[in-house]
């Protein structure tokens, strides 16, 4: 789930996802929030996007991770990756290796694109993600 979780390496949320975290949260970098807080008021605004990784917002690489060290992440389920527990280690390897982080990704999802849903149940494939076809 680390490696997975390194696809926001690259896309945006909505202020509505991260406003919580910019305003209410310590664990975060004070420049990182006041950024952030620029385009994401704490009334309004619920649709201003701002990048996952603000520093290589549309390169697939290891910076996400690197933010995380640097308690950049712009989710609170981001940051908890990096928050004194169980994956310090392994976010401090993959911030320090774009290699090891690109290979692990990979076998993670090929590993994750074989998961089956459970007999019975319900799928499908969005068109559109925001909305049920």
């Amino acid at each position: 789930m680390t490696a997975l979780s390194g696809a926001h390496t690259v896309g945006r949320a909505r202020c509505l996802f991260f406003r919580g975290r910019i305003y209410g949260e310590t664990n975060i970098n004070a420049t990182f929030a006041a950024a952030r807080r620029r385009t994401c008021p704490q009334a309004g605004g619920d649709g201003n996007l701002a990048p996952f990784d603000d520093r290589t917002p549309d390169a697939f690489d290891n910076a996400y991770y690197t933010n995380l060290v640097a308690r950049r992440g712009l989710l609170h389920s981001d940051q908890e990756l990096f928050n004194g527990g169980p994956q310090d280690a392994l976010v401090r390897k993959y911030s320090g290796n774009g290699k090891i982080f690109a290979g692990d990704f990979a076998k993670a999802m090929v590993k994750m694109g074989g998961l089956m849903p459970a007999a019975g149940t319900p799928t499908e494939v969005r068109l559109n993600c925001r909305k049920v076809n």
